[in-house]
């Protein structure tokens, strides 16, 4: 039997990477199976929503409360209109609480609005296509490290950002390989999980990391959140 969508009782625990999650998702049937997944593994939905009203809705009183989640999962389109409602509502969450990380679902890749959530401030921030949800494992790894600070890039998103060619000149130092790594580093993969992915030994990723930090400027005083400004340095050129 699924799990109900609005309140879920919090129980033992289960993982050390607990997290507390708001899904926002206007098909009932894939807001349960959302929920399902999270839960079975140990995490907690603390509120299902069907629109984006109800979502902020549903964090602010949770933050009122003093329980406020670590992560909220949202459709990029909701109710009313099915267009951007459900996008607009994450960036106005991380606005109004800065803490909150976010991860949308999008049917396909959409520049637009993949731009304007990653932006701002990067930390916490995910984009995926609902196809990668099929890939349980994937996905509430992705909810997780979102939720710790992270970012997760679905790799047509990635490609499709880095392969706009308005862009191209901030990148045009990268070779072909720190292109492939960078790529990798998006998707949030670690410098352990690239080497495996590219067949070639830590230290090799490790240069090439340092490479791109400083073929795009970005000094050590950015701290680990360079691993994201790499990838996002061109969204602002």
């Amino acid at each position: 039997m699924l799990v109900p969508t609005n309140r879920v009782k919090r129980g033992p625990s289960i993982v050390a990477d607990r997290v507390r999650v708001v899904i926002a998702e206007d098909s009932v049937l894939l807001r349960e199976g959302l929920t399902r997944l999270l839960t079975d593994r140990g995490h907690d939905v603390v509120a299902g929503v069907g629109d984006a009203e109800a979502l902020i809705k549903s964090v602010r009183e949770l933050a009122d409360e003093g329980a406020p989640p670590d992560v909220v999962v949202a459709d990029v389109r909701m109710p009313p209109t099915h267009t951007d409602e459900g996008v607009r509502a994450a960036v106005r969450l991380r606005r109004d609480h800065p803490g909150l990380a976010v991860l949308v679902l999008s049917q396909y890749v959409e520049e637009q609005y993949a731009t304007e959530l990653l932006a701002g401030n990067s930390r916490g921030v995910g984009y995926l296509l609902k196809d990668r949800v099929a890939e349980v494992r994937e996905f509430v790894d992705a909810v997780v490290r979102v939720a710790q600070g992270g970012t997760a890039l679905d790799p047509e998103v990635v490609a499709q950002l880095l392969g706009r060619s308005r862009k191209q000149d901030v990148l045009a130092g990268l070779t072909p390989r720190e292109r492939e790594v960078l790529g990798l580093m998006a998707e949030g993969r670690t410098n352990s999980a690239i080497a495996r992915q590219l067949v070639v030994s830590d230290g090799a990723v490790e240069k090439h990391v340092s490479n791109i930090f400083l073929k795009l400027g970005l000094s050590p005083s950015d701290g680990d959140h360079r691993r994201v400004l790499a990838v996002l340095t061109y969204l602002n050129s």
